[in-house]
């Protein structure tokens, strides 16, 4: 295979070489970011929808909760109602009730409670029952023991407890409403067993998730004997479907949010499990349209890029056939060359690396046929050749490896103080001489403001001291390059110098609502007021300024440059007091 791919390589022309390598560097890295790119997409459908199943579920289990809390307190209400719980006692020993202690019970408890019923519209009804058909029902609350046989939840051996989906029965004319309901036994010390306690919402009421109408989502409940409940909007969920889900076993605690496939089909199930209803509430989305929608970019995006790349092949190849005409122009020469014709010469000579090649043949042959007549001649022609042939080329990098040098030749002779001073000249270079086109950080702006000091401080017979307090959001905050520097150059010159002595800049930064204040305090001679008022005049432009020293021209360029960034409020302030200090306050906005 190795051999292959050598002898192919090996047998194309340099244009398609050039053509290949280049589309497939340019192939590659395209090729990465959009494999990331459509991968990054998917997983941000993925995630999104996740996190809106765990909203919907979140919301589910509150109304489904509410809804237990409702219930629980209605059932418990009935179970402490003592005059209900004489009757069904009196109803199970079979005792004769006279017809105004009927009356009686009628207006008021079974009315107590209806109201109660009525009240709560959550609720589809509250039913008691008794253990026998000894009783005078009391319609919508108390009715006979056959009248619960008609419910479909009694036929179970044990129906106590939470029964789903069941259709109304006590009477024929019902609706078809599904039901849900909470079944509590009423038992005495007594008498055992006295009563039946039923409380009844709709499916609807209870689980609203399996009834809402949202495209490509559906909702179930699942008991925990496997049987699964759905609402109008769960015929699309395939009951095997559940099963395997509920044979990986379902977590029992919080929510569950997950995604899978089945066959082509793109699924986010959420699930929670209610101790309470010994079930589960199970939701699902089919976001297999968003994932498919992604396939078919990623796709198209593939298509179109071996439409271009075709395209593009043959515009390259056409591009570096024609940048490598000279090239085979030359190459044609040096064949008639080859064959012993040393008149050839090529004519069209450009000024690029093609074109030095042809006057160097052309040269070359001019030596030949020189050479040829005069032999003793020929060496000194090729090292002129040679000479002219050489290009010396002086960039930034060689001034850096020349300070680097002189500062290894200090420290060689252990002249520490003139290698640092050579370390801050080349750090101050570096800064000044790298072309920035957006601000720097306050950090970068005091390194360099260091290293101008050391350097300073190599004139002076006196040491200036660099004092800092500036947090840590202020060093990362953005100024125009060389705009504090100026400052401190000014403090120097016009504020330090005069006194000769050892003294302190101190640069202190502050952090005022949304600004951000850098405070460059000096201890040197100060101005007077009216030397303060002509500065901020001249920096305002209200004063014309020239060129010279001490004509506020320096810190004029730094006004103009923060306004140019930030805008009108914000700039330089000068304040001073003649013999104590200068302070220049430097205000920027605070990008948090």
């Amino acid at each position: 295979m190795e051999k292959r791919w050598k002898k192919f390589w090996n047998g194309l022309k340099l244009n398609r070489k050039f053509t290949l390598v280049i589309i497939l560097l340019v192939i590659m890295p395209i090729s990465i970011l959009a494999g990331l790119l459509f991968y990054n997409m998917e997983q941000n459908v993925i995630s999104e929808n996740r996190n809106y199943m765990q909203y919907i579920m979140k919301r589910g289990e509150d109304n489904v909760r509410k809804n237990i809390d409702s219930i629980n307190m209605t059932t418990q209400f009935f179970l402490n109602d003592e005059s209900l719980l004489k009757m069904l006692a009196k109803a199970a020993r079979r005792e004769k009730l006279e017809t105004t202690e009927l009356m009686e019970f009628y207006h008021s408890d079974i009315a107590s409670l209806e109201r109660l019923v009525y009240n709560n519209t959550l609720l589809y009804g509250v039913r008691v029952y008794t253990v026998n058909d000894n009783v005078q029902e009391m319609m919508p609350i108390l009715y006979s023991h056959s009248r619960m046989d008609k419910m479909e939840w009694s036929k179970k051996r044990d129906y106590a407890g939470w029964n789903y989906n069941y259709q109304d029965k006590l009477f024929d004319d019902y609706g078809v409403t599904a039901i849900a309901s909470l079944v509590t036994n009423v038992e005495d010390y007594e008498n055992g067993r006295i009563g039946v306690i039923e409380t009844a919402v709709t499916m609807e009421n209870m689980f609203p998730m399996l009834y809402e109408d949202i495209a490509d989502e559906w909702s179930c409940f699942i008991a925990d004997e496997g049987e699964l409940y759905f609402g109008d909007n769960g015929q699309e969920i395939s009951g095997e479907f559940v099963r395997a889900l509920i044979e990986d076993g379902l977590e029992k605690d919080g929510i569950h949010t997950e995604y899978m496939k089945q066959g082509r089909e793109h699924l986010v199930v959420s699930y929670l499990y209610i101790r309470e209803m010994q079930g589960a509430l199970l939701s699902v989305k089919n976001i297999s349209e968003s994932i498919h929608y992604v396939f078919w970019m990623r796709s198209s995006f593939i298509a179109i890029m071996i439409v271009i790349m075709i395209g593009l092949s043959f515009l390259i190849n056409y591009i570096v056939t024609r940048l490598l005409r000279q090239f085979y122009d030359i190459l044609k020469s040096i064949r008639m060359i080859q064959k012993g014709d040393l008149s050839v010469r090529i004519e069209n000579c450009g000024n690029d690396e093609m074109g030095e090649l042809g006057i160097q043949i052309n040269k070359m042959l001019d030596y030949i046929e020189q050479l040829m007549k005069e032999n003793i001649d020929r060496e000194i022609l090729a090292k002129n050749s040679q000479i002219r042939a050489l290009q010396n080329q002086i960039n930034a990098h060689f001034i850096y490896n020349v300070l680097e040098s002189i500062k290894m030749m200090a420290e060689i002779d252990e002249e520490y103080a003139i290698s640092d001073a050579i370390t801050s000249l080349g750090s101050l270079l570096r800064y000044s001489m790298k072309w920035v086109s957006n601000n720097v950080i306050v950090e970068e702006e005091i390194e360099y403001i260091r290293n101008y000091l050391a350097l300073i401080n190599l004139r002076f017979d006196y040491e200036i001291y660099l004092s800092l307090n500036i947090p840590e959001e202020v060093l990362k905050q953005e100024i125009p390059k060389m705009s504090l520097q100026p400052v401190v150059e000014n403090a120097i010159c016009h504020g330090i110098e005069e006194l000769a002595e050892d003294t302190n800049i101190y640069i202190k930064g502050i952090v005022r609502d949304e600004d951000c204040m850098i405070e460059i305090t000096d201890a040197g001679r100060g101005m007077s007021e009216e030397e303060v008022e002509s500065l901020r005049k001249k920096i305002a432009g209200e004063i014309e300024t020239s060129g010279g020293a001490g004509n506020g021209i320096g810190l004029k360029n730094v006004q103009d440059r923060i306004r140019m960034s930030f805008g009108e409020r914000y700039g330089i302030e000068i304040d001073s007091k003649l013999g104590c200090y200068t302070k220049v306050t430097v205000r920027v906005p605070m990008r948090r």
